[in-house]
């Protein structure tokens, strides 16, 4: 069976803070590691008031130092925000301090809105575009023979596994060029997961870094002892994405037992496409989707995330997915 791992938004909830999300991070990343799972990624966005991760490689140090085996890293790091050699420098830092234990998974999107994206102020200007040569400005920094004049210390000459993250086709388009793993966000954007999948492997150039194609997909899992109590907890989930996608970013709400009901048809709509690769239910169900997902796809590893309210579920969900892989292994 694939290896399944986890991706944390480090959520802060309704009456909640940051300081119990950043708590509630690493006690999952604790049972995550005793259940197998194989990474730990954390998410970078910013000025969002249910998300915590904004800080990623600082998160990432403190749910390092907190586990011992588990692989910890980000999902991702939005590189038009930063320098590439800040990045070299924090995620050398990183491997120095918890070596063979950090990923570095990199986006092209700011993880926020166009304000909040200004007042980050690495450019003005648009640096999207510049993405391509960013990422092999920062894969050159962590190389033994780099080409730069400019030294990343700590960075230089350290194994930091780099992914190419994305939800379109110009990451996969890209990381197949690289000849680097590719995660593709089909946990909120699924719509070209397909074709993104058979680009990337059509077009995989094998490298230093990888022999052959890897592909990672997020996966909505929201499970419980009865599919009534894993529908009701995955509204949550659903709340925080419609409040997004209608300009009302918010904390994670309790769950509702009659949202699908309050909410209109192209509500629901939205949510149809958005959870398509997704399981919500009791153990048996989640196990029959999963299986399903993964006949369907191909996908080398599964990244599961579960956005839901009250931490003690949200560690059942991810206990449940644990004991379905066991089985499905």
């Amino acid at each position: 069976m694939i290896p399944f791992s986890v991706l944390d938004l480090s959520p802060i909830t309704e009456g909640s803070d940051a300081a119990q999300s950043f708590k509630n991070s690493l006690d999952l990343a604790q049972h995550a590691e005793r259940w197998g799972y194989r990474r730990y990624w954390l998410a970078e966005h910013h000025g969002m008031p249910g998300i915590a991760s904004a800080a990623t490689a600082v998160l990432i140090g403190h749910v390092a130092a907190g586990t011992s085996t588990i692989r910890v890293g980000a999902g991702g790091i939005m590189l038009p925000n930063h320098s590439p050699l800040v990045i070299a420098e924090q995620f050398g830092t990183l491997e120095s301090l918890f070596p063979g234990r950090i990923d570095l998974g990199l986006g092209r999107a700011p993880g926020s809105d166009q304000v909040t994206a200004r007042a980050l102020r690495r450019n003005l200007m648009s640096d999207a575009d510049e993405f391509p040569q960013d990422v092999v400005e920062l894969m050159d920094y962590f190389s033994g023979e780099q080409r730069q004049s400019v030294r990343a210390v700590p960075g230089a000459g350290l194994n930091v596994p780099i992914w190419i993250l994305g939800s379109s086709l110009f990451g996969a388009q890209l990381a197949a060029a690289l000849g680097l793993p590719y995660a593709f966000a089909s946990h909120f954007a699924p719509t070209q997961m397909m074709q993104a999948i058979a680009l990337y492997r059509a077009n995989f150039r094998p490298s230093a870094r990888l022999d052959k194609p890897y592909v990672m997909l997020g996966f909505n899992v929201f499970a419980a002892d009865t599919d009534e109590e894993a529908k009701f907890r995955a509204t949550s989930m659903q709340q925080a994405f419609v409040n997004l996608r209608s300009g009302r970013p918010s904390r994670l709400q309790p769950p509702v037992a009659d949202y699908w009901d309050r909410i209109g048809p192209q509500e629901r709509a939205l949510l149809e496409q958005v959870l398509s690769c997704s399981a919500i239910g009791s153990p048996e169900t989640v196990a029959r989707d999963m299986q399903a997902f993964i006949e369907r796809t191909g996908a080398d590893e599964l990244m599961i995330t579960s956005q839901i309210f009250e931490h003690a579920a949200r560690l059942r969900s991810y206990e449940i997915t644990a004991q379905v892989h066991q089985s499905l292994a």
